[in-house]
């Protein structure tokens, strides 16, 4: 009787599953960059395809010749293309559902890469982007969980194709305060950085003016590839060409440098007209910024360490691990 029923049962329950494999279990995570395989994020992903994007097109846009040493105006034919396509790049980023969000994030894509009639780009350019990474995470497309990648990879490689772009077109300062200024161009990423090196067991402040640990540490560092960028950009003593960072280097702690920068940046940045010229005073075209009339609200809520260098980071895929760093961008 119990046989009979036994092959009276259904076809699938006496079917095998088709086409199953079998492992033993191993160890797959040995360093951080294995994370990259389990942990994505999309919308990083998506942010840095559209960077890629912006850097392809530099390489088709070579400039042209002319008799201006600086300003080269194939720069204006590259910004066109972005003017163009700034919608339909960030449609790429945002879920369809917040497709209308597209023509105001766009805005600040555009303002991001400097100016088309003066070919000259500096920290307002910089705030712009910033200002575009904090709508996306106002509408939600960025979340906590993306913290450390919006910073260590996508504002790193944003910074990557800025320098491209000021190299290849030979783009002028904006607003620069030459010699008594931090940096020509950039102000976030020495705070980012900064912060970065906070509690690092070797690396001091005194040592970002010594050319040997630069040239050995760059790729793991934000700020101390901005010093290489500077060397490589300017000649002459360093105490000379970047008098406020020789300055800097005599402070005693990461820590210390990180917390006036950040006031330097209030004073000199947010509360300056790089800002400005970047969120309009109407509210209502500011929709995604609203509540954050400056941008240094957001940016600066907190100051941490990050616990891990920039390479590592970078590959260790969109949405790096957990850490004591809380880039204030998110807040």
């Amino acid at each position: 009787m119990a046989e009979s029923e036994r092959q009276t049962g259904s076809p699938e329950e006496a079917t095998p599953p088709l086409c199953q494999s079998f492992m033993i279990p191993k160890k797959e995570i040995h360093m951080v960059p294995d994370m990259a395989k389990w942990k994505r994020s999309q919308p990083i992903e998506k942010l840095m395809e559209l960077l890629d994007t912006l850097d392809r097109w530099i390489d088709e846009t070579p400039p042209v010749n002319q008799p201006s040493r600086f300003g080269n105006k194939a720069f204006r034919t590259w910004y066109a293309k972005l003017d163009q396509e700034a919608e339909n790049l960030v449609k790429t980023v945002v879920p369809e559902y917040l497709a209308e969000a597209a023509p105001e994030v766009a805005l600040y894509l555009k303002e991001s890469v400097g100016n088309s009639t003066r070919i000259d780009y500096g920290t307002g350019h910089e705030a712009a982007f910033a200002a575009f990474l904090c709508c996306l995470c106002k509408i939600g497309v960025l979340r906590v969980d993306d913290q450390l990648a919006i910073v260590f990879k996508v504002f790193n490689r944003y910074l990557e194709v800025m320098r491209k772009l000021q190299k290849t077109y030979r783009m002028e300062p904006a607003g620069s305060q030459g010699v008594w200024g931090l940096d020509d161009f950039q102000f976030l990423p020495f705070i980012w950085g900064s912060s970065q090196l906070i509690e690092h067991p070797n690396l001091e402040p005194r040592h970002f003016v010594d050319e040997k640990v630069v040239n050995e540490n760059h790729k793991d560092y934000m700020f101390l590839e901005c010093i290489l960028f500077i060397t490589e950009m300017k000649t002459g003593p360093f105490a000379e060409h970047s008098n406020q960072l020789w300055n800097i280097s005599a402070v005693p702690s990461w820590s210390k440098v990180n917390q006036g920068l950040i006031r330097m940046y209030k004073a000199e940045v947010s509360e300056g007209e790089g800002e400005m010229s970047v969120v309009s005073p109407d509210p209502a075209c500011n929709s995604c910024l609203a509540g954050h009339s400056n941008l240094s609200d957001w940016l600066f809520c907190s100051s941490a360490s990050a616990s891990l260098p920039t390479q590592h980071l970078l590959q260790a895929g969109c949405r790096a691990p957990q850490s004591s760093y809380r880039p204030a961008i998110l807040h």
